[in-house]
């Protein structure tokens, strides 16, 4: 529910914040004090339309602000968005949305005090608010949530679900059957592309890691002359010198022992030093011994080069062709060979996916047929239901419908309706077209709902849907603006009453702007809009009223102030008192 509203240079409002009850709350006051000035704040923080003509006078930009109390139900749907955007709060029970639009027509959109693009704040804030009569954000006047309506009151979402996986399975088959029904040449040139691919690659016969061992191998094979003279060098000084009469390492080191072993006599604590001098010399030796081994091994074959050579410029290209590595290469022909066998058995598969989608087709048709009743039943009881509140509320020759249509076509599902055989449009939602119709005056015959171009009639018939369907419409706050056009005292009260009773049972919070007594008198929190000239500019006030000012308010709705108007006013008081009282005594 909306719990505060922030709105601050919008219009004539310099600044403002109401602090809204869970229930039924009343803004009255004079035409043009500001009322639907309010609502109009409200629709933009919405996401609807924000026109620089909005700011004030002399200000650089216009704000609102609203926080919203979220319940377990809203969470369920917001939550997910909040979490996908990065847009989560302090408090999960607590939504703040904020729209700030400037004089250079630029506006800024925020959730949760982070800025976010129109659509965002829009989908976030579509299930928080409807707002009835002037304004046009009305989820009762969108053709497509007439279904979900109806099958809220109806009871019916579960079964809906079952169909809608029902249909999403069919989808799937027919995206599968698309992709094998395409042309055939196509699919000629395909196997001739898969078939070349994987032929190349298996030509190959490539091995994970051999493009580093050929790496290597073409490195010696290149420089086999030059490290067949390093290592016969280092090979020769070790063992034989430089062949200048100088002794090798290997001499060196006999010596450097021997004379290690005459120093131990001499002294032991050198015993150790005189090890590790034996311990150069054999590893030295050993070296030796590598280096001529090495050196005897050395391959000068310039055809193995040349085929290490061609062998690493396969692979080169394979590479540019089909993957950054021989693992990458060789993944690619698996798949490639993956596709190519599904083409070649393409013909079996199309078959046997013709007879899944066939099967589905008249499983569907069937469940579609089984909702599609519990609609029609649902929609006659509907249908009389708000008839009834639409007498209560002075539109007694008024008549509703619930319109239910089928669409035929081609590649719908099969539905048997009774002799013959249909083949009806279906979609997750099933066959039905739903629409409400509504006809204001007898004689007149019935037209959609959203023609109807009167405010207070429509006002009206969303209060009498929304009465009909307050079990069942999550929506928590509900605004209704001059919902009074047309109506006079009498039903005014029953308006009241109604309005009332959509929040007494803790499905909604409703506020209401009006100009009738009658429905002021229900209110549970009673707010009076105001404006003032003050240093020359005009000023709209909210206070909100209670004891002998909302009595004051009501007699001055009632007419001029005086004794009788006020009485009639403690009256409207108490007849709404009582009304509330017997209202929850017969819960």
């Amino acid at each position: 529910m909306l719990v505060e509203l922030n709105i601050a240079d919008f219009a004539i409002i310099e600044e403002l914040t109401l602090n809204f009850t869970p229930g039924f709350n009343v803004l009255t006051g004079e035409t043009g004090a500001g009322k639907s000035i309010i609502i109009d704040a409200v629709s933009m923080l919405l996401g609807g339309r924000a026109d620089t003509t909005f700011i004030r006078a002399g200000s650089e930009q216009a704000r609102v602000e609203g926080i919203f109390r979220l319940s377990d139900y809203l969470r369920v749907g917001i939550d997910p968005i909040l979490e996908r955007e990065g847009l989560e709060g302090d408090d999960p029970e607590t939504l703040i949305l904020g729209r700030e639009l400037r004089s250079t027509g630029r506006n800024f959109c925020r959730v949760n005090g982070r800025t976010v693009n129109l659509s965002i704040l829009e989908e976030v804030a579509q299930p928080l608010i409807d707002i009835h009569g002037q304004s046009e954000h009305l989820s009762l006047l969108r053709v497509r949530e007439h279904q979900r309506f109806l099958d809220r009151y109806a009871g019916l979402d579960d079964q809906r679900e079952s169909l809608a996986a029902e249909v999403r399975r069919l989808c799937q088959i027919r995206q599968e059957l698309h992709g094998l029904l395409r042309d055939e040449q196509h699919l000629a040139r395909r196997v001739d592309q898969l078939s070349f691919q994987v032929e190349e690659i298996q030509a190959a016969n490539l091995i994970p890691g051999e493009e580093q061992e050929l790496n290597t191998e073409r490195n010696r094979l290149a420089n086999a002359e030059q490290l067949s003279q390093l290592s016969g060098d280092a090979f020769r000084l070790l063992v034989e010198g430089d062949g200048e009469e100088r002794q090798s390492a290997v001499d060196l080191l006999g010596q450097v022992s021997r004379l290690m072993d005459n120093l131990v006599k001499l002294d032991p604590s050198l015993a150790d030093h005189g090890q590790l001098v034996d311990g150069l010399a054999d590893q030295v030796q050993d070296l030796a011994g590598i280096l001529r081994d090495y050196s005897e091994n050395i391959d000068f074959d310039p055809a193995r080069l040349q085929e290490v050579e061609e062998r690493l410029s396969l692979i080169f290209n394979l590479k540019r062709k089909y993957g950054q590595s021989i693992e990458e290469i060789i993944a690619f022909g698996q798949r490639a060979q993956a596709e190519l066998e599904a083409i070649s058995h393409s013909e079996e598969r199309i078959e046997e996916l013709r007879q899944d989608e066939e099967k589905l087709r008249r499983h569907i048709g069937a469940i579609a047929l089984t909702l599609s009743q519990a609609r029609r039943e649902a929609a006659q009881a509907l249908a009389e239901a708000v008839v009834a509140q639409l007498a209560d509320l002075g539109m007694d020759k008024a008549d509703f419908a619930a319109d239910i249509q089928w669409a035929d076509a081609p590649d719908g599902v099969y539905v048997e309706s009774g002799e013959e055989t249909l083949t009806l449009a279906c979609d997750e939602r099933g066959i039905d077209r739903i629409e409400f119709l509504i006809t204001p005056n007898p004689g007149e015959p019935l037209k959609p709902l959203v023609k109807v171009a009167s405010g207070g009639e429509t006002s009206r018939i969303m209060l009498a849907l929304k009465t009909v369907l307050a079990t069942v419409d999550k929506t928590p706050t509900l605004i209704f603006d001059e919902i009074d056009q047309g109506i006079g005292g009498r039903v005014g009260g029953v308006v009241g009453r109604k309005l009332w009773r959509l929040t007494d049972q803790g499905h909604h919070q409703a506020l209401c702007v009006t100009h009738l007594p009658q429905i002021a008198g229900y209110a549970d929190a009673h707010y009076h809009v105001a404006k003032h000239v003050a240093d020359g500019r005009t000023q709209t006030d909210v206070r909100i009223l209670a004891g002998d000012d909302q009595v004051t308010e009501l007699a001055l709705m009632l007419g001029a102030l005086s004794d009788s108007t006020m009485e009639s006013a403690r009256e409207v008081l108490r007849e709404a008192a009582v009304a509330k009282s017997q209202n929850k005594d017969s819960r």
